[in-house]
């Protein structure tokens, strides 16, 4: 962490001088071969523009060089974010460590597959080789998800709490995906099965949905879906499941939002894995 910012560290070997890597990842010529956006330098000024298919809500903004020491450092903050290239001879080449400090912490579960992808493409362009990306990203999205543990949820005072990064998903869609058209009674996906909805009690398209949830028959509290798009980092969802508490609660919204996650990625999942939420169930219980 830097001033209270999650830091990504990957470390890359290459078997080129430092003059030649420092090329490649300063000159933006060399940097649409593998940066996500079209880089232009002007002084310490720097713009960047997205391609037209990528899934973002913005035309990619301004930046500004901060540090610059051919042929070793080489730094510079993007819109919020500040990305950091120290170039270290070897024998062989040299070792290109790069930093990136980032903004919302939500986001490295898309950040650190981003940049892992886009370093990968470097390596391959400095040895002149062809650079094939993945053409599947839930799993490797959802592995680190799972590594920094951002799909943890935590059992508040008010009830078990989950906040997940839903990637850059459009919200209307996040909400049809939820309701599937139902706007009165609670859709089935906006509940495990271990939970018995009572009536909704708010319903606010495509922000807020909120049901009651019912013990022996009885309201014991509401069930609250929350979506946020904030501009330039993309939708999330918190969900809170007020009066519920331990493991059992927490395991079982755990398992259903990994089921929704990837709804909203294009991968329904079924049926109900009932191990996960046991072996969930445990993971919570040692805490």
């Amino acid at each position: 962490m830097i001033e209270g910012k999650p830091v990504l560290r990957f470390e890359r070997r290459l078997r080129h001088s430092p003059e030649k890597v420092w090329r490649v990842v300063t000159e933006p010529a060399e940097m649409k071969h593998w940066f996500p956006a079209e880089v232009t330098i002007d002084g310490r000024r720097m713009s960047f523009t997205f391609p037209s298919e990528a899934p973002v809500d913005a035309d990619g903004g301004e930046g500004e060089v901060i540090e610059s020491d051919p042929p070793k450092v080489f730094a510079f903050r993007w819109l919020n974010d500040v990305l950091r290239f120290e170039i270290l001879p070897r024998e062989d080449g040299c070792l290109l460590v790069f930093t990136a400090v980032v903004t919302n912490k939500l986001s490295v579960g898309r950040d650190a597959p981003g940049w892992t992808t886009c370093l990968d493409a470097l390596v391959a362009h400095a040895d002149g080789t062809k650079f094939e990306p993945p053409t599947e990203w839930l799993p490797i999205i959802e592995h680190y998800i799972a590594e920094f543990g951002l799909d943890e949820g935590t059992d508040e005072p008010a009830g078990v709490t989950f906040v997940r990064d839903l990637v850059w998903k459009p919200l209307d869609e996040v909400w049809q995906l939820l309701t599937e058209g139902i706007d009165d009674a609670v859709p089935p996906r906006a509940v495990h099965p271990g939970l018995t909805p009572g009536k909704v009690t708010r319903a606010e398209a495509p922000h807020l949905l909120e049901f009651e949830w019912l013990q022996d028959g009885e309201p014991k509290g509401v069930v609250r879906w929350e979506f946020e798009h904030v501009k330039l980092q993309g939708s999330t969802v918190t969900l809170v499941q007020e009066n519920a508490h331990g493991p059992e609660a927490l395991a079982a919204w755990h398992v259903h939002l990994e089921l929704f996650f990837a709804a909203t990625q294009g991968e329904i999942r079924g049926p109900w894995p009932k191990d996960r939420e046991e072996e969930l169930a445990k993971r919570y219980a040692e805490r």
